[in-house]
């Protein structure tokens, strides 16, 4: 086979796999848009749910929802971002203590997130006395995504060239002062995608919430409270209500406008601090 066969076929096979994407994505947008649209309304998204949540709306879980994210993001996004630097930046390749941490984040990348759910409860319900909460629930996801988003970071890092850094030391620059005005600029659009995937992955849970954050559908006064997170609505709606299939599909429609939102305004804001950190530097 000569390269240009060997090329068109490459190219094939790879629009192939996009076209496959596109289709399942397309199949799937369908078939929820079908399914939960007629039940969309107002009420969806202002009231409470009333009858099992075949009724009503789903306010305070919208509410659980964005502050297990949030207590999700305020912890995962400084340890994440302090681990990547650190492996990438302070630790050199052939220390002991590097490749322990790397295997040591790959191998809870890969962890069952029911067993995550089952340490958040043993830990944080249960030894430190927090319960089922939005906190409790808040970190353990922040533990979950936590392998995720360190090791792409890390990588993001990594991705900025050497002359960037070369640069950078023949100005004098410090190693504080090359990290805030030359990584960090240059590896914000990985950045930025590495928390994407890590909030999307969050978002999306369902088996650790159960454990951690529990099922309760009103509206929380604060973070010690028990709170219905959007996934694990879905899933009660689906498996436990009898004729709650609708309410399910609207439900999980709108998680997925949740994430389209959160991918957007992501993906927005990394521009505008991009943008401002090369003015600064």
């Amino acid at each position: 086979m000569d390269d240009s066969l060997r090329d068109r076929v490459a190219t094939a096979a790879a629009w192939a796999a996009a076209v496959l994407v596109g289709l399942v994505l397309t199949w799937l947008l369908f078939d929820l848009a079908r399914r939960g649209l007629p039940a969309w309304s107002l009420e969806l998204v202002v009231a409470s749910p009333r009858d099992a949540g075949r009724a009503g709306g789903i306010a305070p879980i919208l509410v659980s929802t964005a502050l297990i994210l949030l207590t999700c993001l305020a912890a995962v996004v400084p340890v994440g971002l302090g681990t990547a630097v650190l492996l990438s930046e302070v630790l050199s390749e052939d220390r002991l203590i590097t490749r322990v941490s790397r295997r040591s984040l790959d191998l809870l990348a890969g962890v069952p997130s029911i067993v995550f759910g089952l340490f958040g409860n043993a830990f944080f319900c249960v030894a430190l006395g927090l319960g089922f909460s939005i906190l409790s629930g808040g970190l353990t996801l922040a533990v979950m995504v936590l392998p995720l988003f360190a090791r792409a970071s890390e990588e993001a890092l990594r991705s900025v060239g050497r002359r960037d850094r070369l640069a950078a030391a023949a100005l004098g620059l410090s190693r504080t002062r090359t990290l805030w005005s030359v990584l960090l600029p240059r590896a914000l659009p990985a950045l930025i995608a590495a928390l994407v995937l890590s909030l999307g992955r969050a978002a999306a849970e369902t088996a650790a919430l159960v454990f951690t954050s529990g099922y309760v559908a009103r509206m929380p006064s604060s973070l010690f409270d028990s709170g219905r997170a959007l996934s694990v609505h879905v899933l009660d709606l689906a498996l436990n209500v009898p004729g709650g299939d609708a309410r399910a599909a609207a439900s999980a429609l709108l998680l997925l406008v949740v994430l389209l939102m959160i991918n957007s305004g992501a993906l927005a804001l990394g521009s505008r601090l991009q943008r401002r950190l090369v003015a600064t530097a």
